[in-house]
């Protein structure tokens, strides 16, 4: 099999590196690093990787370069994975990271890296054409009233069913987060797309679908 390759864009060079020997570690292979966003875009685009792991926070300017070039990246080049690292939980970065399209993109918090288990299956995961978003987003978006919007007809389990679609999560997965069986998980999600209107469409689009909905009923 093939080892993922990926490029990692960190202005703190401790960090960047040990996310690249993590990742060498799990079998991926490190095609580039950078350590701004200027040099990140002109890596990308020489070298292609099925993988970009983005901060947000990257010069020139230390705002939102990072976030800005990782966009790019996903309007550009659109077979490239984007798995964006951030200090801080900021929705309003992972709604304009997903946009319209939740696939092949994650958005986590830099504290994720330390599980490398779950990091090393996200990164996997994007490269999939999946989608990884962070817990702690997911939980402050399905914290909030939701009265008039598309996902007021779901039920709390069937948010919380949702709400881990939306971190990326197998149906198998979401059973064991919810200590239930695969069956219930499955049930709950038909409910889901058939509310959100999602009958058509084959399985893996409509929880792209469903994902895209509940973030932007945030």
């Amino acid at each position: 099999m093939t080892s993922l390759r990926v490029l990692i864009a960190e202005d703190q060079v401790l960090l960047r590196s040990g996310i690249a020997r993590l990742l060498e570690d799990a079998g991926m292979e490190v095609v580039a690093q950078a350590g701004d966003a200027v040099d990140l875009l002109r890596k990308v685009r020489a070298h292609r990787p099925d993988v970009a792991i983005v901060d947000v926070q990257m010069p020139p300017d230390h705002t939102d370069d990072g976030l800005r070039a990782a966009v790019r990246i996903r309007e550009e080049l659109p077979d490239v994975a984007v798995l964006v690292l951030s200090q801080f939980l900021e929705e309003r970065f992972a709604l304009e990271l997903v946009g319209d399209d939740a696939r092949r993109v994650g958005y986590l918090l830099k504290d994720r890296v330390m599980d490398v288990d779950s990091f090393v299956a996200a990164v996997r995961r994007v490269a999939a054409g999946g989608s990884a978003l962070d817990p702690d987003v997911v939980g402050r978006m399905v914290g909030r009233p939701r009265d008039g919007d598309p996902l007021a007809a779901l039920t709390p389990r069937e948010l919380d069913v949702l709400g881990l679609m939306a971190e990326g999560r197998s149906n198998r997965g979401i059973a064991e987060a919810l200590s239930v069986g695969d069956p219930a998980v499955e049930k709950h999600a038909t409910r889901i797309f058939q509310k959100l209107g999602l009958g058509g469409e084959p399985t893996e689009h409509r929880r792209v679908l469903a994902v895209l909905a509940f973030l932007r009923a945030g």
